[in-house]
């Protein structure tokens, strides 16, 4: 299982802060977030490739091909600016 943290407008637009996910196959990030997307419309919307979101695995920030193992802490959040 991973731990899936969602944050901002995708904690909003999805409607949980927080779920236990099974491991895609293959594990990786891109087959953990077309996983999210199949659910249904909330996930498949907020989670568009035309839409602005980053991803970290275990506070390291990622790519879509990105391995996945049992355990992990995936979060799935927009974009930030900093001052």
């Amino acid at each position: 299982m991973l731990k899936v943290l969602y944050f901002a407008a995708l904690r909003e637009a999805i409607g949980v802060a927080e779920e236990r996910v099974a491991l895609p196959a293959p594990a990786t990030v891109g087959a953990l977030v077309e996983a999210l997307r199949a659910r249904d419309g909330k996930y498949a919307d907020a989670l568009a490739p035309s839409r602005r979101w980053r991803v970290a695995v275990n506070q390291d920030m990622v790519g879509l091909d990105a391995a996945l193992k049992a355990g992990d802490e995936v979060a799935i959040f927009p974009p930030v600016t900093g001052g």
